[in-house]
């Protein structure tokens, strides 16, 4: 990252911004320094479908050369982010040079591919507070402290995991009842973070009281 740093031009990102659309034309290869991004596709009617959230050191753009491609997804920063921009040149000139790289950016793809695949999964066969405990579960530090706080609303969250904001409020109570969040307005505290992974992969928790 130094070394990529050192020589690729560094693009500041603020929250909510558009950093790709179907519309651009330009051959670039992002790498994400700081913060995260959103994937995403437009369907007709107008819903969009998260489609990978990419964190520090994740790679996302279109770059024939490694066989990337963004097709009709669009990328937007889900908060403030730092993005190294790589041209044709510059992939093959630095990154292609190193086989080391070249193993770390195959390991992304493959990364990549594996994500999509459990996503579509999760919206067939996990419920709305399941998918939802598992979007949270992505933006923290799953073996961290308690108290990690998540800046999202809950439209956000739900573009996030692929539902409504209504649905996506009671989800989230279920969660808050069962001791594993605590809701702020904007804002997601995660309280339990070993409990929400386990939730997220149908252990379930009884709320507090309940049998």
């Amino acid at each position: 990252m130094v070394a990529i740093g050192a020589q690729a031009p560094t693009r500041s990102i603020q929250a909510g911004e558009t950093i790709y659309s179907p519309r651009d034309r330009a051959e670039t290869m992002y790498i994400v320094k700081r913060g995260r991004v959103r994937l995403y596709r437009v369907a007709d009617d107008g819903r969009t479908v998260t489609t990978g959230l990419m964190g520090p050191g994740a790679i996302f753009g279109e770059m024939e050369l490694l066989g990337l491609h963004m097709g009709g997804t669009w990328a937007e920063a889900l908060d403030e982010s730092a993005l190294h921009l790589m041209s044709h040149d510059d992939v093959r000139g630095l990154l292609l040079s190193d086989p080391m790289v070249a193993t770390r950016i195959a390991e992304q793809l493959g990364a990549r591919l594996t994500q999509l695949e459990q996503r579509l999964v999760d919206m067939a066969c996990k419920s709305v507070a399941e998918r939802t405990a598992k979007t949270l579960s992505t933006l923290i530090t799953p073996t961290g402290s308690s108290g990690q706080d998540i800046r999202l609303t809950h439209e956000q969250l739900a573009r996030l995991t692929g539902t409504t904001r209504e649905r996506t409020t009671k989800a989230l109570g279920e969660l808050a009842d069962c001791g594993l969040v605590r809701l702020r307005r904007g804002q997601v505290v995660v309280i339990d973070p070993p409990g929400l992974v386990a939730y997220a992969d149908g252990g379930h928790r009884s709320p507090a009281g309940v049998v």
